[in-house]
């Protein structure tokens, strides 16, 4: 780095205490995504909530669950529920609002309209450039579009990730500061019975040359795992996990046979492991991107043989997708899930899969059947009946696409726990549908 650069860096470095100065109230503050937030950022900002009631804090899939986030002090507006929001999303000061990850452009420029930014980054390069890091491409990137002030929070554990939109120069920072402590980590994911038998059934399905994405959790990490004996894989993913390090490593997953991006695992962010974090830095094989790319649905049917697998939080008996709302309460995000499922199955050869486990324990620890006549009231349907193709259970593995209504819901009641297919049959006769 040459001297006008490290005496630039110099001006701009400042206390995490002076840094939050330059947010005045009323201030729109965009804090991070996932695996990059700037916590100490936050945590200055909340000493000063008496003098700023006004601040509004934007974000999403936010981890942990720190005094700004938590305490109702600032309102906070998201587009996807993550472990923090979810403990404030009975108050009234907390906006949710469903986008797919695709429009996440429109979210930045048109709903919450962010004029300052926290960004949490990487240490500089030669150039004075850092980057957005493992959680910050995604949105961040429209982000550097729409705020004016940015006061950046850099972390030597943050990754240095390559990409489209990844990087930020120091002349457009107003304010740095140094703050290193640890990146938020994925819980581990049990592989029970059940999600072996779910995993089983998809794999059965990939052909060696697929292009795969993967969400996050029990199913999603077992299936990555599994993945270890196929060949010449690719991955276009919203989410890089562990599961796709180790098959990179591995060189299952080479991109060798991608028709788009050869060569380079595409994705918006990543949250794993402090080794998963090791493993992105400078890595060229691995390419970061705005979602407004990456989950563009005719982007993703330009990779063929294109593979996509979501969860569901429950699935009615036509084939409707619930992935984000439990008892009329809003858990999680309308995310990527129908980026995937058009584009999937869009692209040649592709498929796309709903993969959900048939039964869960309820609040009230009683087992429930995750495959219903109809949805609780409040309960928003994320994936539409005429966008799905491929339901999954321990039970097997249905393509619903060419069904008519009738064979659907048998398809669906086969799908289910046979302590509850019973019930379910009579339900569907009760709705009036001719089995």
């Amino acid at each position: 780095m040459n001297e006008l650069l490290k005496t630039e860096f110099e001006n701009k470095t400042k206390t995490v205490a002076e840094a939050v100065r330059l947010i005045n109230n009323g201030d729109i503050v965009y804090i991070g995504t996932c695996s990059s937030v700037a916590y100490d950022l936050l945590q200055a900002l909340w000493e000063r909530r008496e003098e700023l009631p006004a601040v509004v804090l934007v974000g999403g899939l936010l981890i942990d669950p720190a005094d700004a986030l938590c305490d109702g002090s600032f309102r906070l507006k998201t587009y996807f529920i993550g472990s923090a929001e979810r403990k404030r999303m009975k108050a009234a000061d907390i906006d949710f609002t469903s986008v797919h990850l695709s429009q996440t452009d429109l979210w930045c420029k048109e709903t919450v309209k962010p004029n300052a930014a926290f960004l949490e980054v990487s240490p500089p390069d030669a150039d004075g450039y850092m980057s957005l890091s493992a959680g910050g491409v995604g949105v961040g990137a429209h982000v550097l579009e729409t705020a004016g002030t940015f006061i950046l929070q850099i972390n030597k554990r943050a990754p240095y990730v390559l990409g489209e939109s990844s990087k930020i120069h120091i002349s457009r920072a107003d304010a740095i500061v140094y703050a290193d402590h640890e990146l938020p980590r994925a819980p581990e994911s049990p592989h029970d019975e059940e999600i072996v038998k779910i995993a089983g059934f998809l794999l059965d399905r990939i052909p060696d040359g697929a292009c795969i994405q993967l969400g996050i959790g029990g199913i999603a990490n077992a299936v990555g795992f599994m993945l270890r004996d196929k060949n010449d894989l690719g991955a276009h993913t919203e989410i890089i996990t562990d599961s796709i390090m180790e098959l990179m490593k591995l060189g299952v997953l080479n991109n060798s046979r991608k028709t788009w991006l050869p060569g380079k695992t595409a994705a918006g962010v990543a949250f794993g492991s402090e080794k998963l974090y090791d493993f992105l830095d400078r890595n060229e094989d691995i390419y970061f991107m705005p979602f407004s790319v990456l989950n563009d649905p005719v982007v993703i049917s330009k990779n063929d043989d294109m593979i996509s697998i979501n969860s569901a939080i429950s699935i009615d008996l036509f084939g409707q997708v619930s992935a984000e709302t439990i008892a009329g309460r809003q858990f999680s995000g309308t995310g990527g899930q129908l980026d995937y499922v058009k584009g999937a199955q869009m692209s040649k050869g592709g498929k796309s899969f709903i993969a959900i486990q048939s039964t869960a324990v309820d609040r009230d620890k009683k087992r429930v059947s995750r495959i219903v006549s109809a949805f609780q009231p409040g309960t928003v349907v994320t994936t539409p009946r005429s966008e799905v193709q491929y339901v999954v259970t321990e039970y097997g593995c249905v393509n619903l696409k060419p069904l008519c209504m009738r064979d659907r819901v048998r398809a669906m009641i086969s799908l289910a726990h046979p302590d509850y297919r019973p019930q379910l049959i009579e339900e569907a006769k009760f709705s009036g549908i001719q089995l």
